[in-house]
């Protein structure tokens, strides 16, 4: 089965405020110059090479029509490979999301099979394209009257959890400890909507830029006052109005289990 479809971005980041570095002294745009790291003289464009390091100052040097000849041919097509759950894909793997529509008339009725049989079966596509130069993987889903390809990253790319994870201690939560968290989780349980997140650093950009146009003094931001340190098992208790009732103990790690006092050691003097 194959069908048309039209690919088109699903995030784009050209809505934000977007810099040119100036001259200060001339109020001219400056331009970016690459230039040889041992005679500071400026390289042409034509001299530019891409490099590979080996060793130190030691390169692989690779011509532009070698690096072309590496790029895969694209013959513009999603080739699905299988069929898989949602849920068998890990978030971590998720990277960039496109929009797909039938490119055509004619494409309508088939699109419309597929991105129902995906629905009711509760499934994505995982297909092969060429995107930016490379052979990506996309999983595709059905998304409301249309289809989504997330661009996957590779595997090489994702970094364990256990190497993030690997310091955190082994405990078992539960209790009123437990119960605590619930609470507070039930309590500010709501739906996402991307609508009521600002991004507040481009409002205040975007407001930077207005009070300069408009000749306004612009006072320096106040430092914050430091945050007041607070236990936060004291706070879940009082949020969830369990203040004054006796606290339960916390259960000890494995790692601690067993451990023994470790010694002080002797202050240090100061050189005379």
């Amino acid at each position: 089965m194959a069908c048309h479809v039209a690919l088109y971005t699903a995030s784009s980041t050209s809505e934000r405020i977007a810099f040119h570095t100036i001259n200060r002294a001339t109020g001219h745009r400056v331009r970016r110059q690459f230039v040889d790291s041992a005679t500071g003289k400026p390289v042409e464009r034509a001299d530019q090479v891409k490099g590979y390091e080996v060793g130190q100052d030691e390169y692989v040097v690779l011509t532009p029509e070698e690096v072309a000849a590496a790029v895969p041919e694209s013959d513009k097509t999603l080739s699905v490979s299988a069929f898989v759950n949602c849920s068998d894909i890990d978030d971590v793997y998720f990277d960039r999301p496109y929009y797909l529509a039938p490119a055509d008339d004619a494409a309508e009725e088939t699109f419309a099979l597929l991105r129902e049989g995906l629905r009711k079966r509760k499934v994505a596509a995982i297909a092969q394209t060429v995107l930016f130069r490379r052979v990506r993987t996309v999983l595709i889903r059905a998304h409301g009257d249309g289809l989504i390809a997330t661009m996957l990253n590779f595997d090489y790319e994702v970094r364990s959890a256990k190497e993030a994870f690997s310091d955190i201690p082994a405990m078992k939560i539960k209790g009123e400890m437990l119960k605590l968290a619930e609470h507070i989780i039930a309590t500010k349980k709501g739906r996402f909507d991307a609508s009521r997140f600002d991004d507040r650093y481009e409002a205040a950009l975007a407001e930077l830029v207005k009070a300069k146009l408009a000749g306004r003094k612009i006072a320096p931001r106040k430092a914050p006052k430091p945050a007041k340190v607070i236990d936060l098992m004291a706070a879940l208790r009082e949020s969830a109005g369990l203040a004054g009732k006796a606290a339960p103990r916390r259960p000890a790690t494995k790692a601690a289990a067993g451990r023994k006092p470790a010694k002080t050691a002797a202050p240090r003097r100061k050189a005379g």
